[in-house]
């Protein structure tokens, strides 16, 4: 035992510290190089800064900023999230055009990036993120007016770009690049956009997307400003040139959940028009109503989620009488409302036994469905379900069964 007293982490393997000091957070790990040499060179070692998330650290400055880009983020960095200062007066200086550059420079790797409560006002557009994004998460921002706007190549450099094209090498070389789904040196390769309490997203933005070539998955969460005339002029549709559009969006989320009594646009009536290739939609708060009107429109969707929102049954079954190509409906957080049964006519119906034989038989079958609501809140739900859309499976996920007070 006084063997065991006398240990020290000096001791320990490198690997083991490692693994202790990414339990602590990225502040806790800063102060933890001040200990000694040995942990100021472990604490730079890049398996700990794949993950970095600064939402957590108040009064996050632009020098804080540079101070980790220069000593410690670099190519080990993978996703970073970031808390700006949107109700400050230092609000759109924390992120900067140098530092965002330099971020592209040491961090080649970094995949995600998570933005909350920022001010992006001060950047002309999302061209200065790091090319290598593959998701873009944006939380309660700021943004200008031409933010999502891609800035087309000059004219000298488009034809040199089409001198390079007209080799054979160079023909392949765009073909080997497009296959593995890279996109061109200056475009926007970000496939994956959350946007999250966005009051300054609009219609023009959802516009500027269209130019997107990697866009598949779009997420637009309780963003007011956006209609159902913007959603339909973006919707993938047969054009003169061909497909026009989000042609290459596979997934989209609409929800609206905040802001009670705000008078909505109900921008998933813009679904109406159809949406060439979209394969999963996702509704959620009072965009499921009108949006479930305009789903059998969609004629390639396979995945449809329902989330956050008051449904009754028959209004579930109208909707997907013509989804015959679903293939997966969810069902979370949602509340059933109870199935209106007829009423009952007097002087209808056989003798006092046949009708008392039937009320205990309505009673066992009552019995059956409490003790089924456990797992499945409305069975007979399930069964029409399974007789209109018998290649579909249906997840239900923390929903309840809305009692009357009758």
């Amino acid at each position: 035992m006084d063997e065991f007293k006398a240990c020290e982490l000096d001791y320990c393997p490198e690997n083991i510290l490692i693994d202790v000091l990414s339990y602590l957070s990225v502040r806790e790990v800063v102060r933890a190089g001040r200990v000694c040499k040995r942990w100021k060179r472990l604490v730079k070692d890049q398996r700990l800064w794949r993950l970095v998330d600064l939402t957590a650290w108040k009064g996050v400055t632009s020098r804080i900023l540079w101070l980790l880009l220069r000593q410690y983020l670099g190519c080990g960095l993978r996703c970073l999230r970031l808390r700006g200062l949107l109700l400050s007066a230092r609000g759109g200086t924390f992120l900067s055009e140098s530092w965002l550059k330099a971020l592209s420079t040491k961090c080649p790797r970094l995949s995600k990036l998570y933005l909350l409560h920022a001010d992006l006002r001060a950047l002309p557009s999302c061209q200065l993120l790091p090319p290598s994004l593959q998701v873009l998460e944006l939380c309660g921002c700021e943004l200008p007016r031409d933010f999502f706007k891609q800035t087309l190549p000059s004219p000298a450099c488009s034809q040199e770009g089409a001198e390079a094209t007209s080799s054979v090498g160079a023909q392949q070389q765009r073909r080997d690049q497009k296959g593995k789904g890279l996109g061109s040196p200056s475009g926007i390769g970000i496939a994956r956009l959350v946007l999250n309490n966005v009051p300054s997203f609009t219609d023009q933005h959802l516009q500027s997307l269209t130019s997107w070539e990697r866009l598949s998955r779009l997420e637009l969460r309780d963003t007011f400003r956006v209609t159902a005339n913007g959603l339909r002029s973006c919707a993938a549709k047969d054009g003169i040139c061909g497909v026009e559009g989000l042609s290459r969006l596979k997934f989209l989320e609409i929800g609206i959940t905040g802001r009670q009594g705000y008078q909505l646009q109900m921008a998933s009536l813009g679904l109406g028009a159809g949406w060439l290739g979209l394969d999963e939609l996702s509704l959620g708060g009072k965009e499921v109503g009108p949006g479930l009107l305009c789903a059998s429109r969609l004629k390639d969707l396979k995945c449809l989620c329902l989330w956050a929102c008051t449904l009754s049954e028959m209004q579930i079954v109208r909707s997907c009488r013509m989804l015959r190509g679903l293939r997966r409906l969810e069902f979370l957080d949602v509340i059933f409302q109870p199935r209106q049964c007829p009423p009952v006519v007097e002087g209808e119906g056989g003798d006092g036994e046949e009708q008392d034989e039937e009320a205990e038989g309505e009673d066992n079958s009552n019995d059956e469905n409490m003790t089924l609501d456990l797992n499945d809140p409305i069975p007979s739900l399930r069964r029409s379900l399974a007789v209109l859309l018998p290649s579909c499976t249906l997840f239900f996920t923390n929903c309840s069964v809305q009692i009357n007070a009758d």
